[in-house]
């Protein structure tokens, strides 16, 4: 019996522009063509999470699924799926589909995912013993033709043709996962010459290599459908065979046997039988929870979520699940002269109040449009503090700034640097609710309000209209303004929001509790936000004549790359066509296959190096050249996009992106210049000490991650390395391999570093086998040689997933959680995702602490002495700083002493310190 998988629930509702046909359509997709076309259209070295998992074929599929869901709009559904073992067409025929090339070792962990995922939509998948999915779908089309259905099947097999008809058509993808080819009656016949009647017959005489099933030698396409054309049909062709004449009518004559069995075999069975009929295919309630969790752990953004959502749409059950109705709100704009008298009524108890902002920020700078004030029981003020006269200002200012007036704001970061471009200073910030739903849910990838107030108080936060019913609106002082005034519907919103910020920080600070990580947003998470939006303001200065020269330079050297590749090659060629450079590689200049992909063999950045390393053709190497140039161009162009009027760069921070607890930055993101080559290195030359100050000062931890791992492992050998005063690397590889360190060499010395850090990050066998270009075993025996001279680190590593499958979530140094639910899933692609996580946060997610302790305490240190230098950038382990000649000597040791002390380790924190006019130069 076939075997189905479905999420119990109310039947969906398709959305789209188009209403589906009376009696229904039915879509119907080829599970495993469909991830296999997915997985070869994205390039999978940009879909990996930190953790090495591959997710290009699972974000191809589901962005496929989106589209034919908000294009087609079905109203039944259900995914067919091949089964591993043999199938009756193995019976008939041993070598069927013989001499198939491997399955890519990334691909059949992710086919689990997107079952899963499926079973999350409430989408139906179906498969059979002995049948492959091909037939499935046929049996199914036979069906919902029998129910009257419109039949949409999407294939990337072209034996799916056959079932074309007035009825049912074949969406066949093209090229890009985004592409996808109507086969109708007349498209079929248009493209091969026959009907999708006799599409069999013309496979049949062609062959299908996919299959291993040969076809009649001289025989193509064409040559087939004219004879089945002349003659109706194979099996009439067959029994005329000896009247054709010439070579392909002899080599048919010759071939007979091997035609009728390809005709046998190609034919689809539309009797399989299956347990679900069709007319319970429809999709069931989403499990839109479970979805945001595959999600977060697959580290996919928010946009294709919500790309996912939206097709989907709201069911009856969906709107069941938001508890109550919307938030309300009684708002109050205070006459002139009484606001102090509102906040003195309302907001001066002790008791928390929300707050929201309206206006811009961003760039270490913002505006201030609107603030609305909300209380946990009465009402909600709204004040414009452009409109404020002097006494409204101040008491608004005094209560803003107020350490004894709790408040609850949302991102706060933004708003705090626009209050500040105000004047404004904000006090008794005790919650901010994005900070606070991050502590509790570190692997989420969506922080908006709107949705964590459904995920967390079950309540939406719907769009607020003044004449809603849902408020009272009570505007002060004669001739003030209305409902009727068009600011009104925003005024409400906003208030709507601090109402909002206001319940949520409270359901937040009950989850914080229990997890135990009220202490880290209250005394780690709070105070560096204030120090982030303070480095935000400041920023660092740029030399934008310095920058402008090294992108006109970038520029000339890609130039030279491509006319160096053109000369290499005897003409003229894009080089950034991959179609084009596969021609020009393995057709033109006969150069060793890469890696075999959909359109033909790989000219990815490894596998050009693999062409450098064994051929002396110059080309590999021009086009490596060219990429780099390319990249150092683009990043130098990005960089003087955002240099401010006041000749500074200010990025952004973000608090809640990486689920270990590191910052990251955009606008530009200045943890991604690359440091690696001495190109890369030079970009560094462009930031520099601003006036008023003489030198940068760079200060860094040094193998923060592998003196934590020492630490929490307490291996002695371990230990003992990082004592001995050698190069780390170097020691560790004398003791793997059994040799002295002085003959420890570069090879040995970058495998080894590479499993130091691979194992600090959770890293698989399989992941170090590709960072380090060897053969999974080797690498296994690797990290093998490796545990029988540390065997406390691999206990440890044992121990942190025990100890997180027995409680659920792994824990920082400092506390910091990350809940795990997948350790115990029975998804086993899951379940050992959930594993390198469980290994990977704690150590970098202590590191991720530690940083941040270091920056509270450098900045508690700068103001404690009254120093005007100050911090500028974080990257990493590193810090920046912006120094005056007088106060060198002084930062320098309060920074290198505050870094090394920020945690107790059993292996000391180390710290250098360099300084310089530029930040190459203040490198160590």
């Amino acid at each position: 019996m076939a075997t189905t998988q479905q999420t119990p629930g109310q039947n969906g509702t398709p959305t789209g522009q188009q209403g589906p046909p009376e009696c229904g359509r039915l879509l119907l997709l080829d599970g495993h063509s469909m991830a296999f076309r997915a997985f070869f259209a994205l390039p999978a070295e940009k879909f990996t999470t930190s953790t090495g998992q591959s997710t290009n074929a699972i974000y191809g599929f589901t962005s496929m699924l989106i589209k034919l869901l908000r294009e087609e709009q079905p109203t039944h559904i259900a995914v067919a799926w091949d089964l591993s073992g043999p199938t009756f067409r193995h019976d008939s025929y041993s070598d069927y589909k013989a001499g198939r090339a491997d399955t890519p070792p990334e691909l059949p962990s992710q086919v689990e995912f997107v079952q899963e995922l499926l079973k999350m939509l409430g989408i139906t998948s179906v498969s059979a013993p002995g049948y492959e999915a091909d037939d499935v779908i046929a049996t199914l089309t036979a069906r919902g033709r029998e129910e009257g259905m419109q039949v949409l099947i999407a294939s990337g097999d072209r034996d799916a043709f056959q079932l074309v008809d007035e009825t049912c058509t074949v969406l066949y993808p093209g090229r890009s996962i985004s592409e996808l080819t109507r086969m109708t009656p007349d498209a079929v016949e248009d493209k091969y010459g026959v009907p999708p009647e006799r599409y069999r017959d013309l496979a049949a005489l062609v062959g299908e290599k996919a299959d291993n099933l040969p076809g009649v030698p001289g025989v193509g396409p064409k040559t087939a459908a004219k004879w089945i054309t002349k003659y109706g049909s194979l099996d009439d062709l067959v029994a005329r065979a000896d009247e054709l004449t010439g070579k392909a009518g002899q080599n048919l004559r010759d071939h007979l046997d091997q035609v009728l069995r390809n005709q046998q075999l190609n034919r689809l069975d539309p009797d399989v039988e299956l347990e679900r009929p069709v007319i319970e295919l429809t999709r069931t309630q989403a499990d839109r929870s479970g979805v945001h969790g595959l999600f977060d752990n697959l580290e996919f953004a928010s946009t294709l979520r919500d790309r996912l959502f939206a097709v989907l749409g709201d069911t009856q059950e969906d709107e069941a699940q938001v508890a109550d109705e919307e938030f309300t709100v009684e708002l109050t704009v205070p006459a002139p002269g009484e606001l102090g008298a509102w906040l003195q009524a309302n907001a001066s108890d002790g008791a928390r109040c929300g707050v929201a902002l309206a206006g811009t920020w961003g760039a270490g700078a913002g505006t201030v449009t609107g603030l609305a004030i909300a209380t946990a029981q009465g009402p909600a003020l709204f004040a414009d503090p452009a409109e404020l006269g002097a006494e409204d200002t101040f008491a608004l200012a005094a209560w803003l700034a107020d350490p004894g007036a709790p408040k609850a704001l949302h991102d706060a970061k933004g708003p705090l640097l626009a209050l500040w471009a105000h004047g404004f200073e904000l006090g008794g910030l005790t919650s901010d609710t994005a900070l606070g739903a991050y502590l509790v849910q570190p692997g989420g990838r969506k922080f908006e309000l709107a949705d964590l107030c459904r995920r967390f108080l079950n309540r939406e936060l719907g769009e607020q209209r003044g004449d809603s019913g849902q408020l009272s609106l009570d505007i002060g002082g004669e001739g003030g303004e209305g409902e009727s005034d068009p600011r009104t519907a925003e005024r409400v919103e906003l208030a709507t929001h601090a109402r909002a910020t206001l319940d949520l920080a409270a359901g937040l600070d009950l989850d914080l509790d229990k997890r135990g990580g009220a202490s880290l947003l209250r005394d780690l998470e709070l105070p560096l936000l204030r120090v982030l939006a303070r480095m935000e303001r400041t920023g660092i200065a740029a030399d934008r004549d310095y920058l402008d020269s090294l992108e006109q330079e970038f520029a000339a050297a890609v130039r030279q790359a491509v006319d160096e590749a053109h000369q290499a090659v005897g003409r003229e060629f894009n080089l950034g066509s991959p179609k084009q450079l596969q021609q020009v590689l393995f057709e033109e200049l006969d150069l060793p296959k890469t890696k075999k992909i959909k359109t033909g063999y790989t000219t990815d950045a490894d596998a050009l190096t693999w062409l450098a390393e064994r051929t002396d053709h110059p080309l590999p190497g021009i086009l490596l050249r060219h990429r780099d140039q390319t990249r150092l161009r683009t990043t130098v162009e990005g960089l003087i996009k955002t240099v401010a009027d006041d000749g500074r760069i200010h990025t952004t921070y973000n608090q809640t992106v990486a689920a270990t607890g590191r910052l990251s930055s955009v606008e530009p993101n200045l943890q991604n210049i690359p440091v690696r080559t001495e190109a890369g290195r030079r970009i560094r030359r462009a930031f520099v000490v601003g006036a008023d100050y003489h030198d940068l000062l760079t200060a860094d931890y040094s193998q923060i991650e592998l003196r934590i791992m020492a630490h929490l492992s307490e291996d002695e050998a371990l230990i003992e390395a990082f004592q001995t005063g050698h190069d780390f690397h170097a020691e560790i590889a004398a003791r793997v391999f059994g040799i002295g360190v002085d003959e420890v060499d570069d090879k040995a010395r970058a495998r080894i570093k590479a499993m130091n850090y691979g194992l600090a990050y959770g890293l698989s066998e399989y992941g170090l086998s590709q960072q380090l270009g060897i053969a999974p075993k080797e690498a296994k025996g690797l990290m093998d040689d490796f545990f029988v001279q540390f065997g406390g680190v691999r206990d440890y590593l044992r121990a942190v997933v025990e100890r997180a499958r027995r409680d659920g979530y792994t824990e920082t140094m400092l506390g910091r959680r990350r809940y795990l639910p997948d350790l115990t899933s029975d998804n086993r692609q899951r379940r050992d995702m959930a594993e390198r996580m469980a290994l990977n946060a704690p150590i970098q997610g202590s590191a991720a602490d530690i940083i941040k302790v270091a920056m509270l305490d450098v900045q508690a240190g700068l103001a404690e002495g009254g120093y005007s230098s100050r911090m500028l950038l974080q990257v990493h382990d590193e810090l920046v700083l912006e120094v005056t000649e007088e106060e060198l000597d002084a930062v320098r040791k309060l920074v290198s002493e505050r870094m090394s002390g920020a945690y107790d380790l059993r292996v000391p924190l180390a710290v250098s310190v360099g300084v310089g006019r530029d930040w190459h130069d203040a490198a160590h």
